[in-house]
């Protein structure tokens, strides 16, 4: 581990403590928290505190947090046996729920997404953005970020230059490490972006002929229907 290390401070590449923030008072309750401020419960708390052990012996250089006030109640306590500052920032606000925003999560099965939900491409430029910050402020660096379920998601899709669908959700408190930089940041994050695209198009193109053989099956349905009332009648 301290060979790879030294080989990444030597390479200038940023090595991330990516975490998610513990659990909430919200989350325990199954609410769609998005960009609320959101509280850690007492399991959130605990579970920050093992994290803040685990990550006690590292050397770190930088603790940074979304500017939600859970993921901020995470990284102090994560920041305190290193004695270092959390810096925040909105670009690991976690996605806007829009008008699903504070709705019981399980009652949102089969609903049809409001426009006003933040879209895929916007959270994976904003993923690119924070990755594309990080390795340029602090290259050859060790930092801890702590932001939100879906955000690293997206975070963890433009690293790997993949889609969202592609990435495993971080479960509260979890840590996975990333070591990358502004370079290896700006390809992985256009594949993503067009590995997104591409299957956002792909969706779209078999949803309409779905639409299509729907229709069809209808309208022969109908005509199925109309020679038997013929028939009869004749």
């Amino acid at each position: 581990m301290l060979n790879e290390d030294r080989k990444a401070e030597e390479s200038g590449a940023t090595t991330l403590f990516l975490v998610r923030h513990g659990e909430t008072v919200d989350n325990a309750r199954q609410i769609m928290q998005g960009q609320t401020q959101g509280c850690l419960n007492e399991r959130g708390r605990e579970q920050a505190e093992q994290v803040a052990r685990r990550l006690a012996d590292e050397p770190i250089d930088a603790i940074v947090a979304s500017d939600l006030r859970r993921a901020i109640q995470t990284a102090e306590i994560i920041a305190a046996p290193h004695g270092l500052p959390v810096r925040t920032t909105p670009l690991l606000r976690e996605r806007d729920w829009g008008s699903f925003t504070g709705r019981f999560i399980p009652d949102l099965k089969g609903e049809v997404w409001p426009d006003d939900i933040e879209s895929e491409q916007a959270l994976l430029q904003r993923s690119a953005d924070f990755l594309q910050q990080i390795t340029t402020t602090y290259p050859g660096k060790r930092v801890v970020a702590v932001g939100h379920g879906i955000l690293n998601k997206a975070l963890l899709a433009v690293y790997a230059g993949c889609t969202m669908r592609e990435v495993q959700r971080m479960m509260n408190a979890e840590v996975r490490i990333l070591t990358t930089t502004a370079e290896r940041t700006a390809a992985s994050a256009s594949a993503a972006m067009a590995a997104t695209a591409a299957a956002a198009s792909a969706m779209t193109a078999s949803e309409t002929a779905t639409a299509a053989t729907a229709s069809s099956k209808t309208s022969a349905g109908s005509a199925a229907v109309a020679a038997t009332t013929t028939a009869s009648a004749e």
